[in-house]
């Protein structure tokens, strides 16, 4: 497990001898400098998990995101558990809206929206007129009856959290399209050299996302944004990143150095090739009708490889 430093990147034991410092700082400038000409040709790595329809991977330049229809509206992608709102009213297995301006109010026991009569004919005391509309609300089956109270599921509220959840199902959550230097189409890294990572930022990806939706005279509205993305680097150790982190510059001021924000600083200590995943996760606040909340989502990106070799030292 690692110990979190400074600026959001892990902290490792220091290192015996300068020298090996200096050679790993090496080493690692002259493997990230060949990163930084993107490779052409070189086709993806990785793979999705089964149930995510959204998600996109490489091991080089990254693609422009596809445009599958599960990324938002229901997003089963990438293990969120967003079902988006739960119907509670339906008919002969029909989804039926509780509410209708001109039918009134269902109910689901015998399939028939009420509508208060107005204004009301002449009624006995405690009694009152209502408009019935069965079969679903089919309009030729509508007749006037008689009641002593308001029907079951009469003037019910709308659920402010089925709303919220109503709101989530209309964005956009995406799983994240991660990078990592050194690049598997580039040449392999070394043993004990860092290594960088970073996502593709942006509202989709890491929010702040906003929506809202409305029912019965309730307006609930949500703001969902990534609260920290977990890279998985396949050698037993999870890092965790407060955000999409920084792109590798073979040529810029950190260049052979460790990432400023999202990096595997000591690398990994075994030559071997690692396959890193990240994942998101999402916290989406909802407010409305007095009340607030909170609803937990993640976004699982596919993986990709990473080479690691020995650092092999000439002597003479």
């Amino acid at each position: 497990m690692l110990i979190w430093g400074d600026r959001g990147a892990p902290a490792h034991p220091t290192r015996a001898g300068a020298a090996r410092r200096l050679l790993l700082a090496a080493g690692l400038a002259l493997l990230l400098a060949l990163a930084g000409a993107p490779a052409r040709g070189a086709g993806p790595g990785g793979e999705c998990t089964p149930e995510q329809y959204d998600c996109n991977v490489w091991d080089d330049d990254p693609p422009v995101p596809g445009s599958g229809n599960n990324g938002g509206s229901g997003n089963n992608g990438g293990g969120g558990n967003n079902d988006g709102a739960a119907p509670k009213c339906q008919w002969n297995g029909r989804t039926l809206p509780c509410y209708d301006e001109y039918l009134g109010w269902f109910n689901n026991g015998d399939g028939c929206y009420y509508k208060l009569e107005e204004p009301q004919p002449d009624a006995p005391d405690g009694k009152q007129w209502y408009l019935r509309t069965c079969n679903g609300g089919d309009l030729g089956a509508q007749t006037e009856v008689l009641l002593d109270g308001p029907p079951p599921g009469y003037g019910a509220p709308p659920d402010p959290e089925e709303l919220a959840r109503r709101a989530l199902a209309s964005i956009t959550l995406l799983p994240p399209r991660i990078a990592v230097a050194p690049r598997r189409s580039n040449g392999p890294g070394l043993v004990g050299l860092p290594v960088w990572m970073w996502a593709s930022p942006g509202a989709s990806y890491f929010g702040p996302l906003r929506a809202s939706a409305s029912d019965r005279g309730l307006t609930v509205r949500i703001t969902a944004r990534v609260t920290r993305i977990v890279w998985t680097m396949d050698d037993g150790t999870e890092i965790t990143c407060t955000g999409p982190g920084t792109p590798y510059d073979a040529k810029g001021r950190r260049a052979g150095q460790t990432s400023p924000d999202c990096g595997y600083d000591r690398g990994y200590a075994r030559a071997d090739t690692y396959q890193v995943s990240a994942t998101t996760y999402w916290n989406v606040h909802w407010r409305g009708g007095g009340q607030s909340g909170d609803i937990a989502q993640s976004r699982v990106s596919g993986t990709i490889p990473v080479q690691i070799n020995e650092l092999q030292v000439v002597t003479r």
